[in-house]
């Protein structure tokens, strides 16, 4: 792990600081209304699968695109996308191998597909800062440029590279999954949706209209090049899903090359206003109104659902510290330099401050009034200290959005006998993808069922 990212802590504290402009109110609210999009983009293409979705899969997609598209700002055509998601997770699964670096070894399969990464990464930023446009400096890299030059650094490609990866790598696995235990969860607890949906009518956020919620003009949606243009079919409709028994094919290093780099857009002159499709003759449907930070601060039973799946299933069970001073701990002395290992799990399990069972799934324990609105150190989903999650705010908002959309626009129920059993290590989520879903349109009549 520590061959394949690795920073010291001087690194850490300056890329934080560096790094601190790309979760600022400011670039998160420039993020917002693309993520709603993708988000909407790929759920509709969850409820144009005819089968059942494996929903940890379709979550790491869903969270590969928007750090991709949104907080790096590749432009990619749907097979360099597939390429470069199949590359980053053979870099993440091959994290914790032994420190073997021999021939088919995990480390060796790990340095590979971070070399290619790297390789990719060098070019796609090269075209980036050859572009310098100005009005597009909206991504996270290049809030990441602009802070590292007010610090009065200039980082190096090597730094730009790794800072990219690190990106893709704090937004992938960790809020893949908690966008899986987040709809495990409301599927278990379809009170908690009808909950949502009030708050989310409340707030003149959920309404009928006839339209279908669509995200970006999804039967028109072209990919445009400089000098062409060709319809493109929504990819989850296809073949994302259909064998899922099948290992991944191998990426050919050729595949990742980012020349002529192609991305899904909606033409100027978009035939669908607000981004959504006609609704069936006759019919009308839900649709989700375009969210702000404002708004999603005003949904207060919403915030209290996300920061209760990230209670009962965090994403990450612990973390380590180094002990700055000797303390003593229930009679335990421990020294000065330790490392300490602390459980994010055993925190939310144990703590005395939850007033219900800290078993059950209960968003109300976070409502005003509640002891466990409190307080510190009860609730680390996060961790804590100067170590802290950064993209934190942004994990939270990708969440809310994806709830929002989800009880918007869509029904879920299982395609299984039961649920899956969720595996803890490297981090939460459903042993061998077992959480199979079948996601449907969500109709007037069907708009107080779960």
């Amino acid at each position: 792990s520590h061959t394949l990212l690795s920073s010291t802590g001087d690194q850490h504290r300056q890329r934080r600081k560096i790094l601190a402009r790309v979760f600022s109110r400011a670039a998160l609210e420039s993020y917002l209304p693309r993520i709603q999009k993708v988000v909407s983009w790929e759920l509709r293409g969850w409820c144009m699968e005819p089968g059942s979705i494996a929903v940890y899969s379709s979550a790491k997609t869903l969270t590969f695109r928007i750090a991709a598209r949104i907080l790096l700002g590749l432009r990619l055509e749907e097979k360099q996308f597939k390429d470069l998601a199949k590359t980053f997770e053979q870099l993440v699964e091959n994290l914790f191998s032994l420190p073997l670096n021999i021939p088919f070894s995990g480390l060796r399969k790990g340095i590979k597909a971070r070399d290619m990464l790297h390789k990719f990464m060098e070019k796609a930023i090269q075209e980036k800062l050859q572009r310098n446009n100005p009005e597009d400096h909206s991504d996270a890299l290049d809030f990441i440029m602009n802070s590292a030059k007010e610090h009065g650094k200039e980082f190096t490609m090597q730094e730009l590279k790794e800072s990219a990866i690190e990106l893709i790598f704090a937004a992938f696995f960790t809020t893949a999954s908690a966008s899986t235990s987040l709809i495990l969860l409301l599927l278990k607890h379809p009170s908690v949706i009808e909950k949502i949906r009030q708050e989310l009518m409340s707030h003149e956020l959920y309404q009928q209209s006839e339209c279908c919620p669509a995200g970006p003009c999804l039967d028109t949606l072209t990919i445009q090049s400089r000098d062409r243009e060709k319809p493109l079919s929504h990819p989850m409709a296809k073949d994302i899903h259909k064998d899922q028994s099948q290992p991944p094919a191998p990426v050919e290093e050729d595949s990742l090359q980012p020349s002529a780099l192609l991305e899904p857009t909606v033409p100027r002159n978009n035939p669908c206003p607000s981004s959504q499709l006609p609704a069936p003759p006759g019919q009308s449907c839900h649709c989700a109104a375009e969210i702000s930070l404002e708004k999603l601060s005003r949904l207060r039973y919403l915030d209290s659902v996300i920061k209760e799946v990230l209670r009962v299933l965090p994403p990450v069970s612990g973390g380590y510290r180094t002990a700055l001073q000797t303390f003593e701990l229930d009679g335990y002395q421990i020294p000065k330099g330790w490392s300490v290992m602390y459980s994010i799990r055993d925190t939310h399990e144990t703590a005395a401050v939850y007033q219900s069972p800290p078993s059950s799934f209960d968003p109300d324990r976070f409502g005003a009034g509640r002891p466990e609105a409190a307080g510190r150190f009860h609730y680390i989903p996060f961790g804590g200290g100067a170590r802290s999650c950064i993209g934190k705010e942004l994990a939270q908002a990708i969440l809310k959005l994806l709830a929002i959309e989800l009880v918007s626009t869509a029904r879920w129920e299982l395609a299984t006998p039961g649920y899956p059993t969720m595996q803890t290590v490297p981090i939460v989520h459903p042993v061998d993808d077992g959480l199979q879903l079948y996601f449907h349109p969500l109709q007037p009549s069907q708009g107080h069922e779960a």
